[in-house]
């Protein structure tokens, strides 16, 4: 960890975190007698809140009146210039004071959040904004509110009310990162904390979190994420395989925190390279944990590894989620953590530790020649795995639950494999020599996951906690890599990469549905309480299509018990009850949702949902 003090005051501004009281029974009483007081209606951050917890209490749309949402208004997020690359947005929304903010391919806008009319547009002329959203602070010591949002290398801030750049800030409204990050800054009192998305070819810490001075931009704080001599971990990298080491990189689209003991948690990945790891014998802290830092100084408090010395490039891809669970009169502060390994991990946030337990259960060893394979790796006792975690021959696709056409391209991909090999969870990569026969390994889940980025959504009327996985099975081996090649040995181009066919242009897992799913886990005991199909396959017969589909958003919930969610690839916005997992609305959208849903009531005090499909934001209310 290195420490960089600002010139400015580094004021961190403490405000109430959303936390759930999670118990499964509804809302203690005096939540209850507070539900008729106002609520904040704003959607003030990426996921709400700094907890991340994705909740609104906003209650005007319930599952009583909800099939009657209909299109308010749009906004297109395309570039100016038709020729230019598309937005391919993956944003959410932020609501603050009345006014919408979002990215577009090209500019970051100000909009009214009841007609999607602009207020305000900020260019980008010389590179695009992050297609991710934006952030907002509010202000200090008598200057404006700002909005602060990256463009790849470069932090920028501009002033919220006109758009125009914040000179002050950094060089004319602009800051060199020198690590680029595309995603959502977290702000929190006067810091800003960004993460890091890894160029290819760069070398040297480049995985680190950094925390930047709202006012000034100057630079606060770096956290070193693979850990360096003297540092606690620094001993799971065996020789001096941690110099120079690629990865590790806190890539996530947001980071959470907890604001009563101003802690931010860091979400880390895979140390590069990821499928082959002989060069870096050891569990390679801090990759493929989340690590909880002060967030005034960056300083390390603690961690919790996901996954040891990582194969899969498996990461913790989204921030925790904040909730507290009820326990002997009081209660624990917890945090859920998704991972892409299919596990969900219920943490105590003061400290790292499980709270329904973890056990390192063996695994497959690799048969890679110098390969050092961890022989254990963590399990949570509960909840159990949320996605697909084994294949057997049996899991194969039948004409019955889809088409004869798809099982007779599943049957034609797997004729090209040779000998398929998955022997549970965190199978490892085959090695696959010149010469030798063919065998391929099929990893479940694959490569996009599990979870993806979207993140753990609180209710807190119930205590549950909801995720979104995907079950799409990786394919890959390990080579003989070329003499010029760093390391001996690399993944092969395994084509196609994952275990899926194409029929009539859609893209079909080959082993037996579902694909994508929604749980529900209550956080009071660790249990799943519902699970339900999440999607459907448009192109299969009438009677087939309840499939589920890939999703890498996550959901949100509201006050009145609902639950929304996009994600998937069949272009849909869906709403459920939390309590029960009943589907009670849906509608089609004009491109993929993939982005995770908003909620806010407008200056003409309705309710709006907002979702980003592809290159337009389409935004809900009732009539």
């Amino acid at each position: 960890m290195r420490v960089m003090r600002s010139t400015a005051a580094l004021g961190f501004a403490v405000s109430t975190l959303v936390l759930a009281q999670c118990g499964g029974g509804g809302a203690p009483a005096e939540e209850a007698s507070e539900a008729s007081a106002p609520v904040n209606g704003d959607w003030p951050m990426y996921r709400h809140d700094l907890g991340a917890t994705g909740y609104s209490p906003l209650a005007e749309i319930t599952a009583a009146n909800v099939s009657t949402l209909a299109e308010a208004w749009t906004y297109s997020l395309a570039p100016v210039d038709e020729e230019a690359r598309g937005a391919n947005s993956q944003a959410t929304p932020i609501v603050v004071d009345g006014v919408m903010y979002v990215t577009a391919a090209d500019r970051v806008v100000a909009l009214d959040p009841a007609t999607g009319a602009e207020h305000w547009r900020h260019a980008v002329d010389d590179a695009r904004p992050s297609r991710r959203g934006v952030s907002y602070w509010p202000g200090a010591d008598g200057m404006a509110p700002r909005i602060i949002f990256t463009t790849g290398l470069h932090l920028r801030a501009v002033d919220a009310a006109t758009g125009t750049s914040v000179e002050s800030f950094g060089e004319a409204g602009l800051v060199e990162m020198g690590v680029p990050y595309n995603s959502v800054p977290l702000i929190a009192g006067n810091i800003v904390v960004v993460g890091a998305n890894t160029p290819s070819g760069t070398i040297g810490g480049i995985g680190n979190a950094r925390a930047f001075d709202a006012v000034t931009g100057d630079l606060v704080w770096e956290f070193d994420s693979v850990a360096q001599p003297g540092q606690p971990g620094h001993d799971t990298w065996e020789g001096d395989s941690w110099e120079n080491r690629l990865g590790a990189n806190a890539w996530p689209f947001y980071f959470s925190m907890d604001e009563e003991r101003g802690l931010v948690f860091l979400p880390l990945a895979s140390p590069i390279p990821g499928d082959y790891g002989g060069d870096r014998p050891g569990d390679n802290l801090y990759g493929n944990a989340v690590v909880a830092v002060d967030i005034t100084t960056g300083e390390y408090r603690w961690h919790f590894q996901t996954i040891h010395h990582d194969l899969w490039d498996a990461d913790p891809p989204a921030p925790p989620a904040m909730f507290d669970i009820p326990r002997d009169g009081g209660v624990i502060p917890a945090l859920g953590v998704t991972t892409k390994s299919g596990y969900l991990y219920i943490l105590n946030r003061e400290t790292g530790e499980p709270i329904y337990g973890v056990e390192e259960q063996p695994v497959a060893a690799s048969d890679v020649p110098d390969e050092a394979s961890s022989p254990t790796q963590p399990i949570p006792v509960k909840p159990v795995g949320l996605s697909r975690l084994t294949y057997e021959p049996s899991d194969l696709v039948t004409a019955e639950d889809t088409s004869a056409e798809h099982v007779a391209a599943c049957g034609e991909l797997i004729d090209t494999l040779g000998e398929l090999y998955n022997a549970g969870p965190f199978t490892p990569w085959v090695y696959r020599p010149e010469g030798a026969a063919l065998r391929t390994t099929l990893s479940f889940p694959g490569g996009v996951g599990g979870a993806n980025w979207g993140g753990v959504a609180v209710d807190p009327a119930t205590g549950y906690l909801m995720v979104v996985t995907q079950d799409l099975g990786a394919l890959g081996y390990v080579e003989d890599a070329p003499d010029d090649h760093p390391v001996p040995y690399r993944k092969g181009q395994q084509r196609p990469a994952a275990f899926v066919a194409e029929v009539d242009g859609a893209t079909l897992p080959c082993q037996r549905p579902p694909w994508g799913r929604l749980t529900a886990v209550d956080a009071a005991t660790g249990d799943i309480v519902w699970q339900e199909v999440l999607g459907v396959t448009d192109q299969l017969p009438e009677g087939k299509q309840a499939t589920g589909r890939p999703i890498r958003a996550g959901a949100i919930t509201t006050g009145s018990g609902l639950l929304f969610v996009a994600g998937t690839d069949d272009a849909r916005l869906r709403a459920f009850e939390s309590s029960t997992g009943r589907e009670v609305w849906t509608t089609r959208l004009g491109g993929n949702g993939n982005a995770n849903p908003m909620t806010y009531q407008g200056p003409d005090g309705k309710q709006y949902v907002s979702i980003a499909a592809t290159d337009t934001l389409v935004t809900f209310a009732l009539p």
